[in-house]
């Protein structure tokens, strides 16, 4: 599995970001990676950035953005008050697909999340991605609650 580094994002990645989330048919009808950059892209960086319970990470290779994800840790009453991780915005470019980099990040992603005290990982993930769905159960992870979405407004 190659050693690439995953770092916390930065501003200026956030193109290359937003070009990742838009990189396959589904990014592609909710994204927005023309530029200049949406400002609303802007607002969510800078929301997750100042806020100690949210992280955006991405795995770089000689300079170009690979992959990304955010982390989000959620304090809970049930499960004895235990903190969860929440992994979001999961995406490794399709150029660069099928060389271990995407179970690199949730491996660093889960250790992390271990490592701040994190009882378990949870994901949601679209079911028309039946390839990203085997790769997260290859992981560990169970469809082990049925999960809802309403749009807002």
């Amino acid at each position: 599995m190659p050693d690439l580094p995953i770092r916390s994002a930065r501003r200026e990645d956030l193109p290359a970001i937003v070009a990742l989330l838009a990189d396959d048919a589904i990014g592609a009808a909710r994204e927005c990676p023309a530029e200049p950059l949406d400002p609303c892209y802007v607002a969510a960086f800078e929301a997750i950035e100042a806020d100690s319970r949210n992280e955006l990470f991405v795995l770089e290779e000689e300079g170009r953005l690979l992959g990304c994800f955010q982390l989000t840790y959620l304090p809970c009453l049930s499960a004895q008050g235990t903190e969860r991780a929440q992994i979001e915005s999961v995406r490794i470019a399709s150029s660069a697909r099928g060389r271990g980099l995407g179970e690199r990040m949730l491996r660093w992603a889960m250790q992390r999340a271990q490592a701040r005290g994190c009882t378990a990982m949870q994901l949601a993930s679209d079911k028309r991605r039946t390839d990203a769905r085997r790769f997260y159960e290859r992981l560990g992870f169970t469809a082990s609650h049925e999960g809802m979405k309403r749009p807002l407004g």
